[in-house]
């Protein structure tokens, strides 16, 4: 795991833009796959940007979420759909059939991940963007998921929806369920970008990059990928 320590959350979104950027430069053809939060805020502004100042292509990007809430349509304002179209795809010339998230309001849950699985089979990712939970997790993998783990669904656990209660008007709108990526497709993309912003990130940080590789820290199977890149900044980093 390369580890880049930055001053603030706003070098941290500029190094990361600077590494999705490569990608598409690169490969106008690539395959995204995208996280949402509010960690990848900046890099998604500044990926924007720089579309509108400089002209980079996304008209033959294709894009794979990690998740979505169980329950919620793609229209509502917290659905992770409504997020990534508000926060980046509607600021690009992505063709919205070229992106790709679960279905929160699938009636058959084993299906839908079946559905889910066979489209991450036929789009290999060639960068995956992951945030990091206070609790180790990536995408909703929360600590004990398999490594080896397909597309689910995910009971979240107390500290995820007390993490996210600060984007809904109250805690008991937070849904408790979850669509999520396995951790075993999040470790087939062949490069991963981490990132990680705030001191209340630093004593995960420090195990997943430090610590016992272990599934009560999901995100610790990182350090078993080829390449893979952490950004922090001084805060989350503080404990390294």
């Amino acid at each position: 795991m390369k580890i880049v320590v930055v001053n603030d959350y706003e070098d941290l979104s500029v190094k990361a833009a600077k590494v999705m950027l490569e990608v598409v430069r690169e490969n106008p053809y690539a395959v995204l796959g995208l996280a949402t939060g509010t960690t990848p805020l900046g890099l998604y502004a500044y990926l924007i940007a720089d579309h509108e100042k400089h002209g980079t292509s996304y008209a033959h990007i294709r894009t794979a979420n990690l998740d979505e809430y169980k329950g919620l349509p793609a229209s509502h304002e917290q659905s992770y759909a409504y997020f990534m179209k508000k926060n980046l795809f509607d600021g690009l010339d992505i063709d919205p059939e070229n992106t790709n998230i679960e279905n929160g309001m699938a009636a058959d849950e084993q299906k839908e991940c079946a559905r889910y699985d066979a489209l991450l089979e036929q789009l290999p990712r060639d960068i995956q963007l992951l945030g990091l939970g206070s609790n180790g997790h990536i995408a909703f993998n929360e600590p004990g998921t398999p490594f080896g783990s397909g597309t689910h669904v995910v009971s979240l656990a107390e500290s995820t929806v007390k993490d996210n209660a600060r984007l809904f008007s109250d805690i008991s709108e937070v849904p408790r369920k979850a669509f999520t990526m396995g951790i075993r497709q999040i470790m087939q993309a062949k490069k991963i970008l981490i990132l990680a912003s705030g001191a209340n990130k630093a004593d995960a940080v420090y195990k997943m990059a430090k610590g016992e590789v272990t599934e009560d820290v999901p995100a610790s199977v990182l350090q078993l990928h080829p390449d893979c890149i952490l950004i922090a900044d001084k805060a989350a980093a503080s404990k390294l």
